[in-house]
Parts: structure tokens; C-alpha cells; sequence
């Protein structure tokens, strides 16, 4: 997703998202290990995803207060 998509999801969505994330990639590291990545691309693309996500609900913390 982009930028602009998760400024537009509340606090709890983009916490659903962030976990959802990060299963995905502990699904990456795990196949990683036995070898069996298919599409080696999406470990850095769920790290960037987790990254904005995070930055997004620090900026709408900060907002709040």
C-alpha cells in the first residue's frame, strides 16, 4: 500500500495492518530458513510497510496529544 491509503485508516486498522505485517514476514524469515522463498522481494516490502505504519501512528499519537 502506499502512503496515502494508510493515512486514511484509523489507529486500530493500521495496528490490524502492522500485525498482519509482521506475520507475514516472521512466515518469510521461517521459509528462509529451510530455503523455500519464492518471491524474496516481499521481505523488504513488508519491513517498508511495518516502517510506514509505524510512522504514521507515531504522527497521529503526536496529533492526539
Amino acid at each position: 500500500m502506499k502512503k496515502e491509503d494508510y493515512t486514511n485508516l484509523s489507529a486500530d486498522e493500521l495496528i490490524q495492518k502492522k500485525t498482519s505485517c509482521k506475520e507475514e514476514l516472521h512466515k518469510l524469515n521461517y521459509q528462509r530458513k529451510f530455503g523455500r522463498v519464492d518471491k524474496p522481494h516481499l521481505f523488504s516490502k513488508f519491513k517498508k510497510d511495518i516502517a510506514r505504519i509505524e510512522t504514521i501512528l507515531c504522527k497521529k499519537r503526536k496529533n492526539i496529544k
